[in-house]
């Protein structure tokens, strides 16, 4: 790791874990929490976690794991650039989907709904559970016992009630102070890995149209310029330069962007960072294009009817498997009917649900609901 900016976030200025432990002797601190986040078993099921298209409609489409590997190669590469915590950087990108249920959003909406008078589910408090309490792979304790600094950066989202209950990993949300750059710069990787990735996919599975994404600023600028440099290219390698090109000018941008706002707050401490108002940031025209971006896919992509289909059926499903579950809590597995003793039926399904993979909650769902099948 190169030497530090003053405001990062380093093992000097950290608050430690939850469980002391010795010094790994190997690595640091933050690159021991991305190793046991890779190793983790919730890392491992996001393979065949849904993105956009569910896990079985193709192999070329993004899945969570895809997602969150595209998310921490770009946070890395901003990380570094500002002189930040690049292993702490990427250990919370690559935690930042593990909370996340089967069928993507749909999943999380249907299960939230289920949820509604038990306290309600998130996907970000849900992968903060995960490393703090669900993941069983040490002898001293429950969890992954992250640094508090990888465990506050995966916790993007939290109710004023929600931060009173967590404690001190929540307590910026009391206080109105701002994450780490670390932290800032995943959430904006993640804007920038899904939107340009989502139109890639959009375009493969033939749902968005190449004349359809002319009309927005940012896809046709980087197209002209890529046909400019390579006038005879066409097809796949033609939608490939062009997202590449985005990506590389959205980079670009929020770097610029950050970097000055730093030099006009006059930042130095992590301290500052968390008073300041939010520093990671693109400029006002970047910020339009995407703006203009997020809008397309949400109404031509996100709400095509084959993709709205998909999410009907996804929410059946979790509804049903909850309401199954509920009714009758001898159908839950052993471990989670043991978990229900301790923290009700409702909590305990929730894991279960959350934790499944897209075609494991379809077989799940087949196994309880159609006839001949045991």
């Amino acid at each position: 790791m190169s030497e530090l900016a003053s405001y990062a976030v380093g093992e000097h200025n950290s608050r430690g874990r939850q469980h002391p432990e010795p010094r790994p002797k190997t690595r640091g601190e933050f690159a021991r929490d991305r190793d046991r986040i890779i190793h983790s078993t919730a890392f491992r099921r996001l393979e065949y976690k849904t993105q956009v298209f569910v896990n079985h409609e193709g192999d070329l489409f993004r899945t969570r794991l895809t997602h969150s590997i595209e998310v921490a190669q770009i946070a890395r590469t901003i990380a570094r650039a500002l002189k930040l915590n690049d292993d702490l950087t990427e250990a919370i990108a690559l935690a930042h989907d593990l909370g996340h249920t089967p069928f993507g959003h749909a999943g999380q909406d249907a299960l939230n709904e289920c949820m509604a008078d038990y306290g309600g589910f998130e996907h970000n408090l849900q992968s903060l559970r995960i490393v703090d309490k669900l993941e069983e792979r040490y002898g001293a304790f429950d969890g992954l016992n992250l640094m508090f600094e990888t465990r506050a950066g995966i916790l993007k989202h939290c109710s004023p009630a929600k931060a009173r209950e967590l404690g001190e990993v929540a307590e910026r949300f009391l206080k109105d102070h701002r994450p780490s750059l670390e932290a800032q710069v995943c959430n904006f990787a993640d804007q920038i890995a899904y939107n340009n990735h989502d139109v890639d996919d959009g375009l493969r599975s033939g749902l968005i149209t190449l004349d359809a994404l002319e009309s927005l600023t940012l896809f046709a600028e980087h197209r002209t310029a890529a046909l400019q440099e390579f006038p005879h290219l066409t097809g796949r390698r033609l939608i490939h330069e062009t997202v590449r090109r985005m990506i590389d000018a959205q980079v670009t941008d929020l770097l610029a962007e950050t970097q000055a706002r730093i030099a006009r707050l006059g930042i130095a401490t992590l301290e500052d960072v968390a008073e300041a108002p939010p520093l990671v940031a693109f400029s006002p025209a970047m910020h339009e294009m995407n703006r203009e971006l997020k809008h397309f896919l949400h109404t031509s992509l996100y709400r095509h009817y084959q993709v709205v289909r998909m999410t009907t059926k996804a929410r059946r499903i979790v509804k049903d498997l909850f309401s199954a579950f509920l009714s009758n809590i001898r159908l839950l597995p052993d471990q989670y009917r043991i978990r229900a003793e301790c923290e009700g039926e409702p909590r305990a399904i929730a894991d279960y649900i959350a934790g499944m993979t897209d075609r494991y909650a379809i077989k799940e769902h087949r196994r309880l609901f159609a006839v001949g099948e045991f």
